[in-house]
């Protein structure tokens, strides 16, 4: 164990030079920065950002939303996770935001394909995959909504660059130019629990092109996630302590070639429950990209990501720690090329190649929780990788007028998962398990296309059909975990087994317009994941519930996706709603699943939003959100209610430059619960999401 444990350190030493390096290239291009006339931030309409125009077009027969610099600076909580929930349908694998959920169970999906915390749908910043290497979560506390121009949202299977992953969507968020960016920003909010969140960055001007800084700290005694009927001595808010911050340079280095360059580095330290039962995760990512602008249009890009995770598991029956899993380091690698030839301007047609490597590597203890000795050492990791070739076209014919877009994409995949072990260590260091596990690499191919039909400047219709692949993640094959609440221990194994999820989808929809004020449009979908990867439940007594992550023979989801928007002079209304009908299909020892919703899963899930601004710098918006029922577990036993919260944003001008702002989550005080686990004989140990919160402060822009 200590020569692996030293190969480790070794690994994340070379690591974390490699994002110095990253920070070192941002940071040589500073001293070249030059002046530029003082320009206040453009509005939401006119802002362009990398890429966006030429992916609009590869998606437009696609269901897509793209939401703007309103959305993103104005919502209830100020977190990445509420703005993206403006799109239904958008879910985490529970309904904590991020303040009160384990982050490795942070992944996000689109499409009722959840039922696991590994992400379903791929997530790009500027580009760059942003999920966790070892255990496919995504570090939304990392990411500041305000610092972002634009974030795009496709549902369905992606095919075009890391598209392996994109089997519920893609959220691709792309970083706001400086010119709609204040030079200097700050915030300072607090709220009626005490709880402050600090942020501030720069903008400015670098050598024709520019240099942006953020950093934001968010910390807090939090909220009591356990009903007070359930609390014990050792019980405690979930509280909270994180900070993240980001460096950016974008730089011409030829009259149609621009380079990009971005560090961000966070920290996040989390107690949920029981006093002791702290998560920390932290991480550094850096990324250098160079995009070519001329009549031969390329992208090239490369990053790496260092990544660390630790968390304490606390008994819920004698408060003492059952597994302290002190070391979790993982680490990211890829890089793309891709070229845009100049095939005209019917055409649109990108060739590219990408290439991904994950490795996670796992140390923990486990305790006896009634006496606090060692029972054992356990430690656990591996590798995965993809090698992916893609090509997606757009083809808009001239002679037809520009009325139809027809889409299509091919992609080929090289992956593999090699190294996977687990080993398991007496207290006296003496080696009881040893498990090398067997490689194993192949080739899968996946597809994408799609038709536009402008049918009349107000009406068109849209329809496609893809496939999509997704591999299991490190964590999904060679980590098992244990919960316990309320004396009864939920044990989830891993299993080295697993194989790759693959998608099949096709969906249909209209986009209306009828007045320039008013847009309406409607998809049908019909989604199968086969060989999903679930927590099955394969045994269950009165104090311990065992479950196995399985391929199970498909998740298949079908339903439909209404969107709305109505602009009546300085009012608008923004609609969002998701039904969707989810099932399982499993047979052979998984059988019990067959014909049931899958877990975590709601039918229904909406959101309004009701915006307000009179003038420049006013504005209001009240938010409302409703999610469905839906089920703990596989087995259908524990069902968490429905709920519907109502969430608020003002902004008012005091002065040139400064604001203040009201936020305002969970107005109505609902109890929404984001856990519920049954206990022989009592009520069930639940968790609850935020209560009311009102936050107030001042933001400064000059």
């Amino acid at each position: 164990m200590g020569g692996r444990q030293g190969i480790i350190k070794a690994r994340l030493g070379a690591v974390g030079r490699g994002a110095l390096a990253g920070a070192m290239v941002a940071g040589l291009l500073a001293p070249v920065a030059a002046r530029a006339d003082d320009a206040a931030p453009d509005s939401a309409a006119q802002i362009v950002v990398t890429g966006l125009e030429s992916a609009l077009r590869l998606n437009a027969t696609y269901d897509t939303r793209v939401l703007g610099r309103d959305a993103l600076v104005a919502s209830a909580s100020g977190r990445v996770e509420d703005v993206l929930s403006n799109v239904a349908g958008f879910q985490q694998f529970r309904r904590s935001d991020s303040r009160a959920a384990n982050p490795s169970s942070q992944g996000v999906t689109l499409r009722a394909l959840g039922g696991n915390a590994a992400a379903r749908t791929l997530v790009l910043l500027d580009g760059v995959p942003m999920a966790d290497p070892m255990f496919g979560s995504v570090p939304l506390s990392a990411i500041a909504p305000d610092r972002l121009g634009a974030i795009r949202v496709t549902r369905g299977g992606g095919s075009g660059a890391f598209g392996a992953g994109a089997v519920a969507g893609t959220i691709e968020m792309e970083s706001a130019p400086a010119r709609v960016l204040h030079r200097l920003s700050a915030e300072a909010m607090g709220n009626d629990r005490g709880e402050t969140s600090l942020s501030g960055g720069i903008a400015a001007p670098l050598g024709g092109g520019e240099l942006t800084a953020s950093a934001r700290w968010d910390r807090g005694d939090g909220f009591w996630t356990t009903p007070v009927s359930q609390r014990a001595a050792a019980s405690v808010p979930a509280r909270y302590d994180g900070w993240s911050g980001a460096l950016r340079a974008v730089v011409p280095i030829a009259a149609d070639v621009e380079l990009q360059a971005r560090v961000m580095a966070f920290g996040d330290h989390r107690t949920l429950r029981f006093a002791g039962a702290n998560s920390i995760s932290r991480g550094e990512d850096a990324s250098i990209r160079v995009i070519g602008r001329g009549r031969w249009g390329f992208d090239l890009l490369a990053y790496v990501q260092d990544r660390g995770f630790s968390n304490i598991t606390i008994s819920s029956g004698t408060y003492r720690p059952t597994v302290d899993q002190r070391s979790t380091p993982s680490t990211g690698i890829g890089a793309k090329a891709e070229v845009r030839p100049p095939l005209g301007g019917d055409h649109l047609l990108r060739l590219g190649a990408d290439w991904r490597h994950a490795q996670g590597d796992l140390s923990e203890v486990g305790y006896n929780a009634s006496t606090g000795a060692v029972t054992a050492y356990r430690t656990a990791g591996g590798r995965s990788g993809d090698l992916g070739l893609y090509a997606e076209e757009a083809w808009t014919p001239a002679f037809l007028n520009g009325a139809v877009t027809l889409t299509g994409a091919v992609r080929a995949d090289r992956w593999s998962i090699s190294g996977g072990y687990n080993t398991t260590a007496s207290p006296a260091g003496v080696v009881t398990v040893a498990l090398n596990h067997p490689d194993r690499a192949d080739w899968a191919v996946t597809g994408r296309g799609g038709l536009r039909w402008q049918v009349t400047g107000r009406l068109a219709v849209i329809a496609s059909a893809y496939t999509g692949l997704r591999q299991p993640t490190v964590n999904e094959l060679y980590r098992s975990f244990t919960l316990t609440a309320s004396g009864v221990s939920t044990v989830t194994n891993a299993n080295p087994a697993l194989g790759n999820e693959l998608l099949r989808g096709a969906e249909a929809g209209v986009e209306w317009r009828p007045a320039e004020a008013l847009r309406l449009s409607v998809t049908a979908f019909d989604n199968r994941v086969a060989h999903a990867i679930a927590n099955v439940t394969t045994a269950q007594t009165l104090t311990t519930i065992t479950r196995l992550r399985q391929n199970v023979d498909a998740i298949r989801a079908r339903g439909l996706e209404i969107e709305a928007g109505v602009k009546a002079g300085k009012v608008t209304l923004d609609g969002s709603l998701a039904l969707s009908d989810a099932v399982v299909r499993a047979s052979g020892a998984a059988v019990g699943l067959n014909g049931m919703r899958p877990a975590q899963t709601p039918k229904v899930a909406a959101s309004l939003t009701l915006g307000w601004q009179p003038r420049e710098g006013l504005r209001g918006a009240v938010i409302l959100r409703h999610v469905g029922s839906q089920y703990e577990d596989d087995q259908q036993v524990s069902l968490m209610p429905s709920a519907t919260t109502i969430g608020a944003y003002v902004q008012v001008p005091v002065r040139a430059g400064v604001s203040l702002i009201l936020r305002g989550e969970n107005l109505a005080d609902v109890a929404v619960i984001t856990r519920s686990q049954p206990v022989p004989g009592q009520p069930n140990s639940i968790d609850l999401a935020a209560p009311r919160t009102v936050w107030a402060g001042v933001r400064i822009g000059l």
